[in-house]
């Protein structure tokens, strides 16, 4: 069956950065297209980032020009490079890929911004 995990969430600074991964199983993150999601405290699911099955990509104008989404076929695994963190940034992140019938999610990992 299909699993996405994700981890690399952590506590970090105000200007900090961090790297999450999302490794996934049973489903190529090659062949489909992954986002990512987060969730701040007492918020909705908020979509953050894009990469389509042919490499485009989309961001979210709150993370622009601070994240990158990427992904490694090798690996089956996809990538969230944020940097410039804000404190607004807090929240738990969740990768999703869409297959052709459904849409797979993990259970997140959290990142905090503070001092």
């Amino acid at each position: 069956q299909v699993q996405l995990v994700e981890s690399g969430g952590d506590l970090v600074q105000p200007g900090g950065s961090l790297r999450l991964s999302c490794v996934a199983s049973g489903i190529s993150i090659i062949s489909n297209s992954m986002d990512w999601y987060r969730q701040a405290p007492g918020k909705g699911r908020e979509w953050v980032a894009t990469i389509s099955s042919g490499s485009s990509t989309m961001y979210a104008d709150s993370v622009k020009g601070r994240f990158t989404i990427s992904r490694d076929g090798a690996k089956n695994t996809g990538y969230l490079q944020m940097n410039s963190l804000k404190p607004e940034d807090t929240a738990v992140y969740y990768c999703k890929v869409t297959g052709r019938i459904t849409n797979y999610w993990g259970k997140g990992t959290l990142v905090t911004v503070s001092s």
